[in-house]
């Protein structure tokens, strides 16, 4: 902090003219000494050197001294366990103020300027923005900068995550805004980008490499602690920051983009170019955009790809929620393929279902159709163990239903109306009266019930009356467990003592 003129006109008054000492002046006028050395110093006067006081880390000044010449990154704390073993009694605070004193300066380094020729040149980097909540799900707020070195046009899109998925797709987006792309890209040490780096040696993310390969431009990672090569779109997100994302608020994630987009072409196009103060950043893109690398006419997949597997349930699970399927798919592997917006599932080259994106968690999406024809198709399953069940008893079921359907029958109809006949007929009854209607060429229950009829009526015997039991009866078997019978003497027997006396006659 800064002190005013007039106490450093007092400070230099003293000094030269009345020749009071660095502490007295310091005493007198109730400042640090470390004030009156700074404005002396300033002033062109040699550093005065005070005579210190004795320490108890002067024993140690040399190992220090040694110490960090060898490994001059080695921290304070630790130089402080190692003089505790060689002897060392006093204060952690003093030996941390001694230790900066003695640590080896770095000198700054100084950077030079890059300028760069227009469409060469783009930088790439993610901000991080706070969370989002969707639902019963905290989202990651992230947001993907990418500016153009020369003309400084800047592209800003958000998304819920920082997979590869959404990296690829905000290159596309912003190449799409642009009608071009730079060059080189420029690259912090990302994992979406750089997957390993030992010194110069660079495994690039193979789906960036073919990415890169799609568009002709070249990915380039920027060198390790060097601010000066990607410091556009660090400079770039902090405007961003400060000039659209402060006190904003939004409805959801397509809200905000529409807003970053309207931000984009039109107060971060009419700024002034850092490079040319005498333009603005929308005149300097017109000179640039000509020289932008042309779009090749089919775009890059950028869906992220995973393969699911359909189990009981026709539903395919992808970041933690369920999409449904139709329902001839379960049991069998499925590829979804997963943008910003929406969740495709495929067979091979066939799409079988196609959804909008949830970011919230744990959900079921559904696709009406789908459930329809598993409630069609749990129907039809009901009625095909109606037909098995009616098939295994009377064999002879078979091919009056084939045959029934040659003749147009509703086949739900008759076979309710044969099992009703095998409710009231014995089995083996039923199929000879089925065989006696195939016979005669007329395959209905009708018939079925008339050939019933007339062997009951040969044998004499009265029509069978049906028994009407309630739901739960018939639905469900009653079990009934047997009960020793013995209990119930002990109702009739009793004592001989208690029995009464008969008087004699």
């Amino acid at each position: 902090m800064g002190i005013d003129r007039e106490l450093e006109a007092q400070i230099l008054r003293y000094y030269h003219v009345e020749k009071w000492r660095l502490n007295t002046i310091a005493g007198q006028l109730r400042v640090h000494h470390s004030t009156v050395e700074r404005v002396l110093t300033q002033a062109g006067i040699a550093r005065i050197d005070r005579v210190p006081r004795p320490s108890r880390t002067d024993a140690f000044v040399p190992f220090i001294t040694e110490t960090l010449t060898r490994f001059p990154t080695l921290t304070a704390a630790r130089l402080f366990q190692m003089v505790r073993e060689r002897g060392y009694d006093g204060s952690q605070s003093h030996f941390r103020h001694r230790v900066a004193l003695l640590r080896p300066r770095k000198p700054a380094e100084a950077y030079l300027r890059l300028r760069t020729l227009p469409g060469e040149q783009g930088q790439v980097d993610w901000g991080h923005f706070g969370h989002h909540q969707i639902g019963q799900a905290q989202r990651p707020l992230m947001g993907f900068v990418m500016v153009l070195s020369y003309s400084r046009r800047i592209f800003l899109r958000f998304y819920l995550d920082a997979r590869q998925a959404a990296f690829l797709d905000a290159h596309l987006q912003a190449f799409r805004a642009w009608n071009g792309c730079p060059r080189v890209l420029l690259y912090d040490n990302l994992k979406s980008a750089v997957l390993e780096r030992r010194g110069d040696a660079i495994r690039f993310h193979p789906q960036l490499l073919a990415f890169a390969a799609h568009y002709r431009f070249e990915p380039r990672p920027v060198a390790v602690a060097r601010g000066n090569e990607k410091g556009r779109v660090e400079r770039a997100i902090r405007y961003v920051r400060e000039a659209f994302f402060a006190a904003r608020s939004f409805t959801d994630i397509d809200d905000l983009n529409t807003q970053a987009q309207a931000w984009c072409e039109t107060q971060a196009m009419d700024r002034p170019c850092p490079e040319d103060r005498q333009v603005s950043v929308r005149e300097a893109f017109a000179r640039e955009q000509p020289l932008l690398l042309a779009l090749p006419e089919d775009d890059f997949p950028v869906a992220e790809r995973i393969e699911v597997h359909i189990g009981k349930t026709p539903y395919a699970r992808f970041d933690t929620n369920d999409y449904s399927v139709p329902a001839e798919y379960v049991g069998r592997s499925l590829t979804v393929f997963a943008t910003a917006s929406r969740v495709r599932i495929t067979d091979g080259a066939k799409v079988v279902a196609s959804h909008p994106r949830s970011y919230d968690r744990k959900q079921q999406i559904e696709d009406p159709a789908h459930i329809r024809a598993l409630v069609d198709r749990k129907r039809s399953a009901r009625q095909h163990r109606a037909t098995d069940a009616l098939v295994a008893s009377c064999p002879a079921v078979r091919d009056l239903l084939v045959q029934a359907a040659a003749h147009g029958y509703n086949l739900g109809a008759v076979t309710r109306a044969l099992l009703a006949l095998l409710q009231r007929y014995p089995a083996p009854e039923l199929n000879q009266a089925v065989c006696d209607a195939l016979a005669r060429g007329v395959p209905h229950p009708n018939n079925v019930r008339l050939a019933l009829d007339a062997r009951r009526h040969a044998r004499g015997e009265a029509p069978p009356t049906p028994v009407h039991l309630p739901e739960h009866l018939r639905s469900r078997d009653v079990a009934v467990r047997p009960h020793r019978l013995d209990s119930y003497d002990q109702l009739t027997d009793r004592p001989d003592d208690d029995e009464p006396e008969c008087e004699p006659a």
